[in-house]
């Protein structure tokens, strides 16, 4: 299916040229399935709905600024590690985001803590929140060296302004 010019340009001026590249496929389907316009009108909308979700994601989790992608699904909950499992799969609900309490994992060297950390920020992420995670050192650097140039404030407000900061390896 050709997709005409004119159409196109009204897409892309509602923003929704996104939809072009499946259109075409979507319309097959659409014929195929016997759809009715309004069906086929909401197959679009939940592709771009689809998409814009999972950019909008893209977008935070690169924001965030992790060493590696960890997710709450590559955790296992099995290992021998000994630690509060159900406290810890209960952090994954983000109750205490809406509390704003503040969440510290502590423990020996090699027990996952800054896997944990990094599967919650993750967590925060899919949620829609703005997460920023940085190691301690980094952090202290930048609010230090704002010192020299008299910007503490403002470089201050900006680590704040986040909904979740992870400060890793204090």
């Amino acid at each position: 299916m050709e997709i005409p010019p004119d159409l196109v340009r009204r897409l892309k001026r509602l923003r929704l040229g996104g939809l072009l590249p499946t259109l075409p496929d979507r319309a097959a389907h659409a014929r195929q399935a016997k759809l009715s316009p309004v069906e086929f009108l909401e197959l679009l909308l939940q592709d771009e709905i689809d998409r814009r979700t999972s950019q909008s994601l893209q977008q935070r989790l690169a924001a965030a600024g992790f060493e590696e992608e960890v997710t709450p699904e590559s955790i296992t909950w099995d290992t021998p590690v000994s630690y509060d499992r159900p406290r810890v799969r209960e952090l994954f609900g983000l109750h205490w985001l809406g509390q704003q309490e503040n969440v510290i994992f502590t423990g020996p060297v090699g027990v996952g803590k800054s896997f944990f950390a990094q599967a919650l920020g993750h967590t925060a992420c899919r949620a829609g929140r703005a997460v920023r995670y940085i190691k301690a050192a980094q952090l202290l650097h930048a609010l230090h060296a704002s010192r020299a140039d008299n910007s503490f404030e403002r470089e201050l407000r900006g680590w704040l302004a986040w909904d979740v900061l992870i400060v890793d390896l204090w």
